[in-house]
């Protein structure tokens, strides 16, 4: 039995959730990730998770609740989407080099009764990059897709230098405060650990 739709196509979502044994089946869903004009950060992983969860919900025969999330990288205020090309990428990765940034990933839970969202903020610290470095990366392929252009759970996780919050999150998914969500919604844990 499912006891949760998770409303992405995010594999490291995915992962997540199965670590810490949530049943579940995906349901991607296609909402634009654009911020509105003078969205501030934090208002748009909020909006972004519960439209997707919203979007997720509509899509299915939903007996169980739906989750979303969304991820953003934000440096000097300005939200850094996923890269849309290499030039693009490099320029992401410098603006991140030798400096500290902020991970925001909104989660939000959507019923037929009810919704419930929260926002994690991970700073994240990163040692000095050269434009090399950053060529390289973007030859690897890993951070085409990925907020910020890098992914911290895989070769990217070279240039972090300390990081102050949740890992999870940064991943993609805050585990404790989904955790939380979900036990309020009546979603058991742990219940795929094998």
């Amino acid at each position: 039995m499912t006891d949760l739709i998770l409303a992405s196509a995010s594999p490291r979502r995915r992962e997540l959730l199965s670590q810490i044994g949530v049943s579940f089946e995906t349901l991607p869903v296609d909402i634009p990730e654009v911020p509105q004009p003078g969205e501030a950060p934090e208002v748009f992983v909020r909006r972004l998770a519960l439209e997707k969860a919203r979007a997720g919900f509509a899509q299915s025969d939903a007996s169980c609740p739906v989750l979303g999330s969304d991820t953003a990288v934000v440096v000097d205020g300005r939200i850094l989407g996923k890269p849309t090309d290499e030039a693009d990428a490099v320029a992401m990765l410098l603006s991140l080099g030798n400096r500290t940034h902020q991970v925001l990933t909104g989660v939000a839970l959507v019923d037929a009764g009810r919704s419930e969202s929260c926002v994690v903020t991970t700073e994240v610290e990163f040692t000095p990059l050269s434009e090399a470095q950053c060529r390289r990366y973007w030859a690897s392929g890993e951070p085409r897709d990925k907020a910020g252009a890098y992914g911290i759970q895989g070769l990217g996780a070279v240039f972090v230098s300390r990081i102050a919050g949740s890992y999870s999150a940064v991943v993609g998914l805050p585990l404790a405060e989904t955790a939380q969500l979900l036990e309020r919604f009546g979603v058991p844990l742990w219940n795929r650990i094998q």
